[in-house]
């Protein structure tokens, strides 16, 4: 299971090389959970060999999941049509997308 997640990671890192060359700056944060793919010692390896960073996955909380998906699939849509020409440019603008949603969409999520 793993040699697939692993697999996966590697086409990822193709594809951040191809589309991001010259401008990823600080490197990449990947979130992890702690399922038994992402911790094994092959994927680890893989992931260090990339020098990427782990950001560990909180636990599974029920009452978090319905406003997560409901964020994140809106975010998706808006981050597809926009254009960041460096790491600031990229946090200010969701900063941005987040501080000007209405209350009626955090509401829908919940």
């Amino acid at each position: 299971m793993s040699e697939v997640y692993c697999e996966t990671l590697n086409k990822l890192q193709r594809l951040i090389q191809n589309k991001r060359r010259g401008i990823l700056t600080k490197g990449v944060v990947l979130l992890h959970n702690n399922a038994r793919p992402h911790t094994t010692a092959h994927t680890n390896a893989l992931i260090k060999l990339f020098n990427w960073e782990i950001f560990d996955h909180p636990p599974y909380r029920m009452d978090l999941a319905p406003s997560d998906y409901h964020l994140f699939t809106r975010m998706k849509v808006w981050l597809a049509i926009q254009r960041f020409h460096t790491n600031e440019e990229l946090m200010d603008g969701v900063n941005n997308w987040l501080h000007n949603l209405a209350a009626p969409f955090f509401d829908e999520g919940l």
